[in-house]
């Protein structure tokens, strides 16, 4: 059954919707610029690739690109067009998810920056635990994504309970840079790691937070 804007306004309905699919793809381009650059920052960190830091810093820029855009998309079509319910929840949410992925964005040029620093010195004994801290917060943003493109809001609850593995990893690590004894030389590498296990427990959390705004789009309650 048609409702009485759908049928009082088809063409403003078709338009409207189409503005809201390209604003869709959009959310999902900048949230796949995000994943490649939280990817490379970690070759940057892990594998030591130096071009690797390159790439981070070009696709920032067009990462904040993105996130301007969509952030003035979203207010623009919320101020012209009134819409409501789901469609309004998805706006309003967009609004925070962008930000969530800028975020991870601006945290993956930081890894990548702290990268060219950790050149100088042998890997710590902890950074396979780091590293695996890292791809577990990569998997989380993408089932976070996934959770968007398919709108399903099961999925978007589910990512908390993911956290609890980063930040479980975050305590252990931490434990062991701020208690380390004998230290002998420099203590930079201990404060990069430090900076590295913080970055990316940060990440972890944005992606939680990217995968409640979808359940909320979805339902319409909040986590």
């Amino acid at each position: 059954m048609q409702s009485t804007f759908e049928s009082q306004y088809p063409l403003e309905l078709k338009y409207f919707r189409r503005i809201l699919k390209k604003l869709e793809q959009d959310v999902l381009r900048m949230g796949t610029l995000v994943e490649d650059s939280f990817r490379l920052s970690h070759q940057a960190l892990f594998e030591r690739q130096l071009e690797a830091v390159e790439k981070v810093a070009l696709l920032d820029k067009r990462i904040d690109q993105y996130y301007r855009q969509i952030e003035s998309d979203c207010s623009s079509l919320m101020i012209l067009q009134s819409p409501v319910a789901q469609d309004l929840r998805f706006l309003s949410a967009c609004m925070q998810l962008v930000r969530d992925l800028e975020r991870i964005g601006d945290y993956s040029k930081d890894l990548a920056e702290i990268a060219i620093r950790s050149f100088l010195y042998t890997p710590h004994d902890c950074i396979k635990e780091i590293e695996q801290m890292s791809h577990h917060a990569q998997f989380m943003l993408a089932t976070s994504l996934v959770a968007l493109a398919d709108l399903d809001g099961e999925v978007g609850r589910q990512i908390k309970q993911l956290d609890d593995t980063v930040d479980d990893a975050y305590d252990r690590v931490y434990q062991i840079l701020a208690f380390q004894k004998d230290l002998k030389g420099v203590v930079e590498p201990i404060l990069l790691m430090g900076l590295t296990i913080r970055h990316l427990e940060r990440m972890a959390d944005h992606a939680t937070n990217i995968g409640q705004r979808v359940s909320y789009i979805v339902t319409g309650l909040r986590n």
